[in-house]
């Protein structure tokens, strides 16, 4: 893959997503996302959309996050939201159709992911850009699980394992530059 440019990925940080477990995250990844535009660096929000007769709904019986208010983006990211693009998908990762086109027509190589839930689809975004030759970071301060810390410690745990030890990052280890101050 040719040098391009990075990106944050911010998982989908949404209103049905957003619990007691993971409720801490918010202004964490708020702070990142302001400090990450200022520098002049591109976001990417994902916002997952359950539907009926989804895999979700048929294995799990899941039927949340199939409307409005549940599917929004939390409100504080909204202002930050229109300096970025917002990723529809309705699978784990980030990589659908339409997700794989942008991230190549973009000539993004470096892929920082951040958000809700560590141990699916942040995990799943990061493992699916390693598969396809792009440098996957995982933010693990900037990442949690809705199912609690344990999950959280879990996705980090495999993420390790599949991304590299050294791909799992906090937000003191982002390269100066892609952060204002």
């Amino acid at each position: 893959m040719t040098s391009g440019r990075p990106v944050l990925v911010v998982t989908d940080m949404q209103n049905g997503f957003v619990r007691e477990q993971s409720a801490h995250i918010v202004p964490i990844v708020v702070g990142l996302v302001d400090r990450w535009q200022e520098a002049g660096g591109e976001t990417v929000f994902t916002r997952y959309l359950n539907y009926p007769g989804s895999p979700f709904e048929r294995f799990f019986g899941w039927r949340r996050l199939q409307s409005p208010p549940e599917t929004d983006i939390v409100s504080e990211l909204r202002p930050f939201v229109k300096r970025g693009m917002i990723l529809d998908k309705r699978i784990y990762s980030p990589f659908t159709d339409e997700g794989i086109r942008l991230f190549e027509q973009q000539d993004w190589d470096h892929l920082y992911f951040c958000g809700i839930a560590t141990e699916s689809c942040v995990l799943k975004g990061a493992v699916d850009a390693f598969e396809r030759g792009f440098t996957p970071w995982l933010i693990a301060d900037a990442s949690a699980s809705h199912a609690g810390a344990e999950a959280h410690a879990a996705g980090l745990l495999v993420a390790r394992r599949f991304i590299g030890p050294g791909q799992v990052i906090e937000l003191k280890d982002i390269p100066a530059g892609l952060l204002a101050e």
